[in-house]
């Protein structure tokens, strides 16, 4: 086991963990540690702690000091400078015709290098505007390209849902999201919708993705044979938060083997609906609408495969 202390350098940012030596560290408290890109000013954002080798990056780099007064006013003293680099990088960009959006600059702690964070549309050859840039600051000058996520994450803003951006504030890292999960929560797909300020799928359709997945587990499907207190039906509709089924009763076949339906539809809560067979019927929207027959469509045995025996069984 190692003592570690967990160290953030900007708001929302990852956690690293860094080796807290004898100095005695509370949350809130500003550092200066030694990082692979040099000294850097961080708060520390959770207390001594213990944890195993296998859960840290070695090797650990040690606190160097805590930050004291002097160090807060040359970290902000760096913030201002970064903002005049910005102006003079965005000349230079323009001066070289460059197809890139600079987004935000950053001095390391003690002033060996300068980071240009930007977003381009492909690669782009930016030697001779490294070389402008050293001329002028007389450091060590690093280009980052960066993708639109992390462009929404520096720049901040409001979301659709009128609060501030959850990676900005406090989402340090991005999850894989996808439209599966707007799918499975029954939202509406239009893109502009369910996608944030970056253009991307909103992070938040990965927040309650597995209470919705767990839930349709123990659910029919649409298009599902279902026995309920009323007789046979065939599920229409599934509310996942309420945990009910819409269906509508079958009355018969016809002549032709055709499935005939009630008119009315019906709900009922899962607990009290039996999947009635191994059988899926396929239906179009104006079958839903108008009633009428309902066309058998063959399943294979895989698709049942996510059902478990006791699902979605009658108490």
């Amino acid at each position: 086991m190692v003592s570690v202390i967990g160290v953030r350098f900007k708001r929302a940012g990852k956690i690293y963990f860094f080796d807290p030596q004898a100095f005695e560290l509370v949350v809130g408290d500003n550092v200066i540690v030694e990082t692979v890109r040099g000294i850097e000013f961080g708060t520390v954002v959770s207390g001594v702690e213990r944890v195993t080798k296998k859960d840290i990056v070695s090797p650990l780099k040690p606190v160097i000091r805590k930050a004291d007064q002097a160090d807060k006013q040359k970290h902000l003293a760096n913030r201002e400078k970064a903002k005049t680099a910005i102006v003079t990088c965005q000349e230079k960009i323009a001066k070289h015709g460059l197809d890139m959006k600079l987004i935000d600059a950053e001095y390391t702690f003690n002033n060996n290098k300068i980071i240009f964070y930007f977003t381009a549309d492909g690669r782009v050859d930016f030697r001779e505007l490294v070389k402008d840039l050293a001329a002028v600051f007389r450091t060590r000058i690093e280009l980052r390209q960066i993708g639109v996520r992390d462009e929404a994450k520096m720049l901040n803003g409001i979301g659709q849902c009128g609060r501030r951006l959850c990676c900005a504030n406090w989402l340090s890292d991005f999850v894989p999201v996808s439209i599966k999960m707007a799918k499975d929560q029954s939202l509406s797909l239009n893109p502009t919708k369910i996608s944030g300020i970056c253009g991307r799928l909103m992070c938040c359709l990965r927040y309650e993705y597995d209470t919705y997945k767990d839930l349709r587990k123990q659910m029919p499907r649409v298009g599902d044979a279902v026995k309920t207190p009323n007789g046979e039906a065939l599920v229409f509709g599934v509310n996942i938060l309420k945990e009910t089924v819409r269906v509508k009763l079958v009355l018969g076949k016809d002549k032709a083997g055709d499935l005939q339906l009630d008119d009315d539809f019906l709900e009922f809560h899962r607990r009290v609906v039996i999947r009635a067979n191994r059988t899926r019927y396929n239906f179009t929207k104006k079958m839903v609408e108008q009633g009428g027959t309902v066309q058998l469509q063959d399943q294979d045995d895989e698709v049942f495969e996510d059902y478990k025996d006791d699902g979605f069984l009658s108490e």
